[in-house]
């Protein structure tokens, strides 16, 4: 009988953090077999049994990781907001930005004028900037279009990014981030619009893995928002909330009674809330970036998120006007120094909880067999480090679905 092992391949020369269950879970010296683009062997090197590999790579150390998942990124948008940002630091408030046209408006603007390759042009740059920081997955929101057919023009772009770049692209129908034009003060006709003729085409189209809105004062009422949640649960759409930023709205408890993947900022966010992600599995996701930006003072409340056993997550919210970040690893250190998290709390953020907050627990997020091989190696002495080190290039090698993969 012949109990020789056959792989794709064979990887060896590393420790790893395998990050199981949300933990280290530390194998040293460790190997990894690959079959099918999916890990079908893990432990450590000198228990592997005998086997075949089609394609033998020796790491030469280092600390391997599941690769990094940025749950949480406008990346599609046209021009910036670099003007806005000045603006702010010489004491001008977002809100005041918002109520004159500035804001998430301004970048509606550059986005419908600009083409799809203009789009994706620029989306490219940003996009591989994550992906040189460890990144293998990226979830990207619409949101700057407004109307179906730029909305379908944002979605179209991450699609296209997906398909010729090697990371896994989940698309969000960020729909409900603000009022377009032409329905300046007419907030509850465009949630009919919304409802009725933008996410069914959306949804025919194939375009969406999930949907967004903005809950928030000068975005949408908790029951406008729940009207949109109603429309996407009746065409079967997961749905997400940017919930309690600037103020506490319930938003939270309302994402959870939806099934909500997420809710994602939460600043101000109560102990009501937090009991209901945990009671129906949504996961919180922390922004460190916009809350840097925006010289905010009010944290979330972490230790309530621990005492209630959500999971948090991490992401960059890349965008145009409130976190112009491309680092997810410094979002990480942000989260520790910002937030309090642990450097391993930081890593489960941004590879576990932050794949369960895109809905691909079962596939992504952990290095377990079965799970896609979507890994990095780090040029660092232990996991920690990955909070540690403001920037610098820490990738050694970069493995998507089990292939080496140069950015």
């Amino acid at each position: 009988m012949n109990n020789t092992l056959t792989f794709d391949s064979i990887w060896h020369g590393f420790h790893v953090a395998t990050m199981v269950d949300g933990q280290y879970q530390v194998i040293e010296n460790a190997a990894m077999g690959v079959t099918n683009h999916c890990i079908s062997w893990i432990g450590k090197q000198a228990e592997l049994p005998a086997y075949q590999a089609q394609s033998e790579h020796d790491l030469g150390g280092g600390w391997v990781t599941p690769g990094l998942i940025d749950c949480h990124t406008h990346l599609v948008f046209g021009g910036n907001r670099a003007n806005e940002f000045e603006q702010r630091l010489n004491g001008v408030s977002y809100k005041t930005l918002s109520e004159n046209g500035g804001g998430i408006a301004s970048s509606v603007r550059s986005t419908r004028e600009e083409s799809h390759q203009q789009l994706f042009d620029s989306a490219k740059r940003r996009l591989l900037a994550l992906m040189k920081d460890g990144v293998t997955t990226v979830e990207i929101k619409s949101g700057y279009g407004l109307s179906l057919e730029h909305e379908s023009k944002m979605l179209q772009v991450a699609r296209s990014l997906g398909a010729e770049h090697a990371v896994d692209i989940r698309t969000t129908c960020l729909a409900a981030h603000a009022l377009p034009p032409e329905y300046i003060n007419r907030p509850d006709d465009y949630i009919d619009y919304l409802c009725d003729e933008l996410l069914p085409e959306i949804h025919r189209l194939g375009l969406a893995d999930a949907i967004d809105a903005f809950c928030e004062g000068i975005g949408f009422s908790p029951a406008q928002v729940e009207r949109y949640f109603s429309a996407a649960q009746a065409l079967g759409m997961p749905v997400k909330l940017h919930a309690e930023q600037l103020s506490s709205l319930g938003g939270a408890s309302l994402a959870a009674r939806y099934q909500a993947l997420s809710a994602d900022h939460l600043e101000y966010i109560t102990e009501q809330d937090v009991a209901a992600m945990a009671k129906h599995g949504t996961v919180a996701v922390l922004l460190p970036g916009a809350f840097f930006t925006l010289k905010e003072t009010q944290k979330p409340p972490i230790d309530l998120l621990r005492r209630y056993q959500v999971p948090i997550a991490i992401a960059t919210d890349a965008n145009p006007g409130t976190s112009p970040a491309l680092s997810l690893r410094l979002m990480m250190n942000m989260a520790c120094t910002l937030f309090d998290l642990t450097p391993e709390e930081a890593l489960a953020g941004t590879t576990v909880h932050a794949a369960k907050a895109l809905g691909l627990s079962s596939t992504h997020g952990e290095l377990g067999i079965g799970k896609v091989a979507d890994f990095i190696c780090w040029d660092v002495e232990s996991p920690g480090e990955l909070s540690y080190w403001l920037g610098g290039n820490l990738v050694k090698t970069r493995v998507k679905s089990g292939k080496v993969c140069h950015v």
